[in-house]
């Protein structure tokens, strides 16, 4: 099987790491027959493709076998991400729906135990005839029965349809939104499009949360106090070693 390095992998502290446990122990406990899920966000640059490779070294390093698909074919933010072994033309997912390559072929097995990566290959400008046909679905059903999770990267639902497209082929679907910075009205619509593809919704991960963004909610006031700025950056990384945070007496 073809081989893939990951450039660079975000270090998550151990806010990140229990947050991280948190979240894919829910996905293990969705349903038995549940394997395939969508991750999605109302627009760009809410972290949901850092958030699905996190998610699939951290279900790979529990001894599954995970298989993350980049089906962001306008714009692949995973690309960037990996170092080919091989040379000249990348095949990945635009190869395979366009017919120029075998499935097995555009696997890649990455340099963590258990995980296996199915890059774009290349950008489309119009990828819905692609991931509309039915060479996507049975690509994602012959996924699930070789691996315990399929996890697949897609466009923000909130800009294209694509994401609603993937859906309908996915047991269930999770949203990234970034913290305080989406309407109530464009996560409905977001939620309702994915819906009526037939996917559930199953969660939603609040991202680029502080310590200072939780201390403000007046729960939590009452238990903290100190300097929160800068401390944590949108994965739970620590950035500000200097911050004291202190439990308050009741």
């Amino acid at each position: 099987m073809k081989q893939v390095s990951l450039r660079e992998r975000d270090t998550l502290d151990y806010s990140g790491k229990e947050a991280l446990n948190s979240i894919a122990t829910n996905l293990t406990f969705v349903g038995r027959h549940m394997n395939k899920f969508v991750m999605t966000s109302c627009v760009a640059s809410e972290g949901k493709s850092s958030l699905c490779m996190q998610l699939m070294l951290n279900l790979a390093q529990r001894g599954n076998s995970v298989v993350m698909v980049d089906a962001d074919l306008r714009a692949s933010f995973l690309m960037s991400r990996l170092k080919f072994e091989e040379g000249g033309v990348i095949q990945g997912l635009v190869h395979y729906l366009a017919g120029y390559c075998e499935l097995d072929q555009a696997i890649y097995q990455t340099d963590v135990e258990g995980a296996y990566i199915i890059p774009t290959g290349d950008t489309v400008a119009n990828p819905l005839p692609l991931l509309d046909s039915p060479d996507f679905g049975q690509m994602m059903e012959e996924l699930s029965s070789k691996f315990d999770y399929v996890l697949v990267d897609a466009p923000p639902v909130g800009v294209v349809i694509d994401a609603a497209v993937i859906a309908k082929n996915c047991d269930g679907a999770v949203f990234v939104l970034e913290y305080g910075k989406r309407s109530k009205r464009e996560v409905v619509d977001a939620v309702q499009q994915l819906e009526q593809s037939g996917c559930p919704v199953l969660g939603c991960v609040i991202n680029m949360v502080t310590v200072k963004t939780l201390a403000e909610k007046s729960y939590y006031k009452k238990y903290y106090s100190g300097h929160y700025s800068s401390y944590y950056d949108g994965y739970g990384n620590k950035k500000d070693e200097s911050a004291d945070i202190k439990r308050k007496k009741r």
